[in-house]
């Protein structure tokens, strides 16, 4: 972590800012940009940065005293792309010299307190989401009903997971079997069709789309290591979603006959 807590500092607020590029999911490229572009915005006499995943390296010379700032571990956290646009947007501001260091620092205080959707609204959008994809994906209304249903049930047991701080794999793995129990349940209860359209829906939400989009992003930036992390992690989190749904369709399959088909 940082070795100061002065808040006119151009370093510290060059890390901070990149800091929380990291943990709401920009790829590295954007984060390393922009910690250089506030340093050489506010004149920093040397600024070096080295981004990783998962970790933020950087050191440079201000007002002739030379400091290091590290942090090893960056903690995963959900996507936030409102609080990815507003760093951008002051980065922008700083770069055109609309702000002094200690007002962008209290602007940064307000972006990384942005809240996230509340849980009602979070909820209403799985299920939507949830519908149209499997409608898309070739299901009948009903079919996208039962998927709807699903989604009901889906985003509440993220939230659940997320507050007992499950690991990223056990959640995708419990909520994938949840969703394929319940669009499986439905399906006997007479609502919905095709059992496939309904869990493709369904498992929408947990897709690692914007973590297999980023590592590609890294790679043609020329940040394979960080490309490579990504990756891994966006193909373990589909394994085990596809086990997740494996499971218990085998498991359901005696009881569902033809209709797992």
């Amino acid at each position: 972590m940082s070795d100061t807590g002065n808040t006119d500092s151009i370093l510290e607020l060059s890390f901070q800012m990149g800091e929380t590029l990291l943990e709401n999911g920009a790829e590295i490229s954007r984060v390393q940009e922009t910690m250089e572009r506030v340093a050489k915005a506010y004149h920093a006499e040397e600024f070096n940065v080295y981004v990783l995943t998962n970790a933020v390296f950087a050191g440079g010379v201000e007002n002739g005293v030379e400091k290091r700032m590290e942090l090893k571990h960056v903690p995963s956290s959900s996507i936030h792309f409102g609080r990815i646009c507003a760093v951008n947007q002051l980065s922008r501001e700083i770069a055109e010299g609309k702000h002094t260091v200690g007002e962008a620092m209290e602007i940064l205080e307000k972006v990384r307190a942005l809240p996230y959707s509340s849980l009602p609204l979070s909820i209403f959008a799985c299920a939507v989401g949830s519908a149209a994809f499997s409608f898309l994906f070739g299901g009948s209304g009903w079919d996208a009903l039962t998927a709807f249903c699903c989604g009901l049930v889906l985003e509440p047991f993220l939230h659940w997971t997320g507050k007992r701080k499950f690991s990223k794999f056990l959640t995708n793995l419990s909520a994938s079997a949840l969703v394929t129990l319940c669009g499986a349940l439905l399906l006997l209860c007479g609502l919905g069709q095709n059992l496939d359209k309904i869990i493709i829906g369904s498992i929408i939400r947990l897709v690692p789309g914007v973590a297999l989009t980023t590592s590609i992003r890294d790679f043609f930036n020329g940040d394979y290591l960080s490309g490579t992390i990504r990756m891994i992690d966006a193909v373990l989190v589909g394994g085990c979603i596809a086990v997740g749904v494996g499971v218990v369709t085998r498991l359901l399959s005696p009881l569902l006959g033809g209709m797992l088909l």
